[in-house]
């Protein structure tokens, strides 16, 4: 929905949020359902209906509990029942300087100021510790924004009586626990609250006469933020960029200024601007973005502009480069199939509205920022939160060279004639093997990220994750497929849980990164193995159709099992006999 993309129009989304939650509801979206516990020490109403817009909007659907105005320590330190019984999927700790009980005062001690934030930061870790033993959810903690005042003047941020001193010291606190502790994470207001204005973000009439830690327009801005990292954590991040060329990655016109009179660079102060762009862009890949170009132009022309001496961003750094004449909408959906990618996985960067236009209109589910003017650019796909980290794996930093791997695996396809000695030429191996602690994170992340062959769509948190591997009521499985070309990662993981003698399927997801290489009959080997020595009767597999997953409608009867039961949603039921003789169905991956 328009209306709730960054940049969003506060007061409207305060005013019309009924009806808009109306229409959300009424579209044909298939939402994944979560439980949000929203613990706030302030008036928390508004923010918690903030949030559900935005995360139905990211295809979310929210329950929230709110608790009591400030209760929200007493509501995890004594088990609140009804707490309890909501059993939440996440806890948003909506806290502020508002909830600080003691600063220093002028002439104490640094002895004494270390008391304080001890005892301060003992209150959160003891309930930071009791929602981890008792609700095993990832939670998100608001650190603390600046005080309104400071009695010192500039003085405030380094002596030891200092607000802003006490309050940098707490904050670091908080980030040190994030650091160490998995399914943890930091809403940053003290950053939002200064890029929003310190000033605009707290209204102290609101507090005195409403308990509202913020001022109403500053809602929505806090409440997009949670939201974005709830999307994260649940896999509906945005995982490429499509770029534009001419006045977007550089100023002017390849074809007609030629490479060499391209703004781009440290001798003007708009080829600054570009090249702080690109810098920007180029970060991007550190973090697993999957960069490509989409422009018209001639590819030579666009070639030597991206070849330009003062450029960041070179040709290599990009996995896909569509530059041509045809319409750019069909330049993005090619490349999202060439990638196995759904378009709404794309970021449309262009500077030309018009362009912006069509891809809205013909490529729904694509994100595409109003960037403004050149100097605007890096804010608003910034602050858009299409790529929010919550958690970075070792694959994120090499995802690029994995598709461009890919496409080496595919240029190598179109020399065979054979697809069997095709993938028999890719000389690869398969790691299969229960879940590895050094693995949990890059296999909580798959199961949020993957989409289309994903089964049953359920998501796991790392907690659960973690829980599966623990317990011995399932059967854990994950693949890495290694090649010739690289190794591809964790592509694939393989949950199901005991019920007397029945393996119930749980989870069967594959990057389709690994696409028709064999990988899912390297796991259906496994997994049958695993049962068998289990002492199971039989294995049953469930497939629940959404908008995404439609390749594997039929993923149960290619590995052999029986179709039980269906209805009329598209639901499926499917049964594998153990007591059959089974044989091996991989042929090509040496395992």
């Amino acid at each position: 929905m328009k209306e709730l993309e960054y940049p969003f129009d506060p007061r409207y989304l305060i005013k019309k949020k009924r009806s808009l939650k109306r229409e959300l509801l009424a579209a044909d979206t298939k939402h994944i359902e979560k439980k949000i516990a929203l613990l706030g020490g302030s008036t928390t109403h508004d923010i918690g209906a903030m949030l559900e817009l935005f995360l139905l909007n990211f295809g979310i659907k929210p329950s929230i509990y709110e608790c009591e105005y400030n209760q929200y320590w007493e509501d995890v330190m004594f088990d609140n029942p009804e707490l309890v019984e909501f059993a939440p999927d996440i806890i948003y700790i909506h806290t502020t300087n508002r909830n600080i009980s003691d600063y220093p005062k002028i002439g104490m001690t640094q002895e004494e100021v270390d008391l304080l934030l001890d005892a301060q930061l003992k209150k959160f870790l003891a309930m930071w510790e009791k929602i981890d033993e008792v609700y095993h959810c990832p939670v998100i903690q608001n650190n603390f924004e600046f005080p309104t005042y400071r009695i010192l003047g500039n003085s405030d941020c380094y002596d030891i009586s200092g607000r802003v001193r006490f309050i940098n010291a707490l904050n670091a606190e908080f980030a040190k626990y994030a650091e160490t502790h998995k399914d943890f994470y930091i809403e940053d207001i003290q950053y939002l609250s200064a890029s929003y204005g310190l000033d605009a973000w707290a209204d102290p009439l609101y507090w005195h006469m409403y308990k509202y830690a913020l001022s109403m327009e500053a809602i929505p801005t806090l409440a997009y933020s949670v939201a974005c990292i709830i999307k994260s954590i649940y896999g509906k991040n945005k995982k490429a960029l499509a770029l534009d060329l001419d006045n977007t990655l550089w100023g002017g016109i390849v074809g007609d200024d030629g490479p060499e009179n391209l703004a781009i660079g440290p001798e003007t102060s708009m080829g600054q601007v570009y090249s702080e762009f690109q810098e920007y862009i180029k970060s991007q890949k550190d973090i697993g973005v999957i960069l490509t170009v989409d422009s018209k132009n001639d590819h030579e022309n666009a070639i030597a502009g991206l070849e330009h001496p003062d450029g960041s961003l070179k040709p290599d750094d990009f996995v896909v480069i569509k530059a041509n004449w045809d319409p750019k909408s069909k330049n993005l959906a090619d490349t999202a199939a060439q990638l196995n990618l759904l378009p709404e996985s794309f970021v449309f960067v262009d500077d030309n509205p018009a362009e912006r236009e069509i891809i809205r209109a013909q490529i729904p589910g694509t994100a595409v920022p109003e960037i403004g003017n050149v100097e605007d650019y890096i804010r608003a796909i910034d602050h858009a939160g299409y790529f929010e980290v919550t958690n970075l794996s070792a694959d994120d930093a090499k995802r690029n060279e994995m598709y461009k791997a890919n496409a080496q695996r595919a240029a190598l396809e179109a020399t065979f004639a054979d697809y069997g000695q095709y993938l028999d030429s890719l000389e690869m191996t398969g790691v299969i093997k229960a879940f590895e602690p050094v693995f949990l994170d890059r296999i909580a992340q798959l199961t949020n990220k993957s989409n289309q062959f994903n089964l049953t769509t359920k998501r796991y948190s790392r907690a659960e994750i973690e829980e599966v591997a623990d317990s011995d009521e399932y059967i854990d499985i994950y693949g890495k497929l290694i090649d010739k070309f690289g190794d591809n990662g964790v592509v694939s993981v393989v949950i199901g849980h005991k019920n007397k003698d029945v393996l119930d399927m749980d989870l069967w997801i594959m990057s389709c990164r690994v696409l028709k290489r064999d990988m899912e009959f390297a796991m259906m080997d496994q997994l049958v193995l695993r049962a068998k020595e289990e002492g199971l009767s039989k294995i049953m597999g469930y497939y629940y159709p959404t908008a995404k997953n439609n390749m594997v409608r039929d993923f149960y009867d290619r590995m052999g099992f029986t179709k039980v039961s269906s209805d009329q949603e598209g639901n499926t039921t499917w049964e594998f006999d153990l007591s059959v003789p089974y044989v091996n169905k991989n042929t090509h991956i040496k395992v």
